[in-house]
């Protein structure tokens, strides 16, 4: 697949409901820098991890931080070459291809414009398949891959490296960098081979956006509009949903922390993290980040399912209900 300014609107539209009301919206800042890069560059060439020798060098590249920041932050044109040199580096190799460390949300669009940078393929693969609001809630660290050498740079070429560290550390330390930082850094972390990307990345995730952009094998749970939203100091949010047409007199109360974690009616759990679950503004076509859901909006509610790891033992333990604070919620009934 070539990634072009027409695929990529679809591409964008997917890694906004991927996001699953988190990870930044792409539509203000990384769909532009990405359509750009296309522009100035050529399109981007989407290969599977197989496609590349086993032992190719895989760079992964994603944004943490504030989403508003990245707004107001964007980068320069020199940012992606100046990871890729740190990078090659720390391995003393070559980098062959990007890998999307986080599909949801804004780093999607972040991998095109990096690849389209920097002359390389797109693995159709990323590292989680969705979003999520940690830096260790990967399949990476589900498969035991190391994090480290982790680097984050901001926009003025400054670096920090991070090393010997777990998926905790990783985390806790990262977040201490972004604050340094400003609120925002591009980062580069569980760095691997084409091999291993085969093995354990999540598979075939830039080919689903694209579909799911498009519209395809989704249907609504529910249309309606937004009656109430109630925010805590916690940062829990609760947003209320009336069904309006074919779905007059329903009630869904939707559960969201960075992102929408749980989707409730009638004592029913409609759907619940690891799924994604993702509100859809019935005028403009895209997926509504958490923090922009208000009273009076009309959407769409769209649950669908993560990779399959996400639902295994280790999965649940990193990304599924009780990680949220949802320990006495089932997919059965609603606590």
């Amino acid at each position: 697949m070539q990634m072009d300014a027409g695929v990529l609107a679809d591409f964008a539209r997917g890694c906004a409901v991927l996001g699953s009301g988190g990870g930044g919206s792409p539509a203000s800042v990384t769909r532009p820098l990405a359509e750009q890069a296309i522009e100035e560059c050529g399109p981007v060439r989407v290969v599977a991890a197989g496609e590349l020798p086993e032992d190719a060098f895989v760079m992964p590249v994603g944004l943490i931080g504030s989403p508003a920041v990245a707004e107001e932050r964007i980068g320069s044109r020199a940012e992606p070459a100046r990871m890729r040199e740190r990078v090659e580096a720390l391995h003393g190799r070559p980098v062959a291809a990007v890998l999307c460390s986080e599909i949801g949300g804004l780093n999607g669009c972040t991998a095109v414009a990096w690849a389209a940078r920097l002359g390389l393929p797109l693995l159709d693969a990323d590292a989680m398949g969705r979003a999520f609001p940690r830096m260790d809630q990967n399949v990476l660290e589900l498969a035991g891959l190391r994090p480290g050498p982790t680097v984050l740079a901001d926009e003025y070429g400054r670096t920090v490296v991070l090393d010997h560290v777990d998926g905790a550390w990783l985390e806790e330390l990262a977040r201490s960098v972004v604050t340094t930082f400003g609120g925002h850094a591009a980062t580069s972390e569980y760095p691997l081979t084409a091999g291993q990307a085969a093995r354990h990345a999540v598979a075939g995730s830039v080919t689903r956006a694209v579909a799911v952009g498009r519209g395809e094998g989704v249907s609504a749970l529910l249309s309606g509009k937004v009656s109430s939203v109630r925010r805590d100091e916690e940062g829990a949010t609760r947003v209320l949903l009336e069904g309006t047409g074919a779905d007059a007199g329903r009630l869904v109360r939707i559960e969201a922390r960075s992102e929408f974690v749980a989707a409730l009616e009638d004592g029913r759990t409609l759907a619940l993290v690891p799924d994604v679950i993702s509100l859809v503004d019935v005028h403009t076509g895209w997926a509504v980040p958490v923090e922009e859901v208000r009273y009076g909006l009309r959407v769409r509610l769209f649950a669908l399912p993560s990779a399959p790891v996400w639902y295994s033992e280790a999965g649940l333990r990193l990304a599924g209900p009780a990680a949220f604070g949802l320990d006495g919620l089932t997919r059965e009934v609603a606590s």
